[in-house]
């Protein structure tokens, strides 16, 4: 029964993590960074708070979460 549910559980985190994965944008700077061009914006500066530094935080999250539950899964099978 607590096998089934976290297998469940493990299941829908790769999913969810997967899904979190693709909608964050690429980490390239694009031809800004063959010049050695580094502008600070309103943008970069309130990265953390912003839609992208939420998914980058959830991908944390889920990643830790991700591998506690394949290492309980995988303790469980011994």
């Amino acid at each position: 029964m607590v096998k089934t549910a976290l297998m469940v559980a493990f299941i829908i985190v790769s999913v969810v993590l997967t899904v979190v994965i693709l909608f964050q944008e690429g980490k390239s700077a694009g031809l800004g960074s063959l010049g050695g061009q580094n502008l600070e914006s309103y943008w970069s500066k309130n990265k953390g708070r912003s839609r992208e530094g939420m998914l980058v935080r959830a991908t944390s999250v889920l990643v830790l979460l991700f591998f506690v539950l394949a290492a309980v899964l995988c303790i469980g099978s011994l």
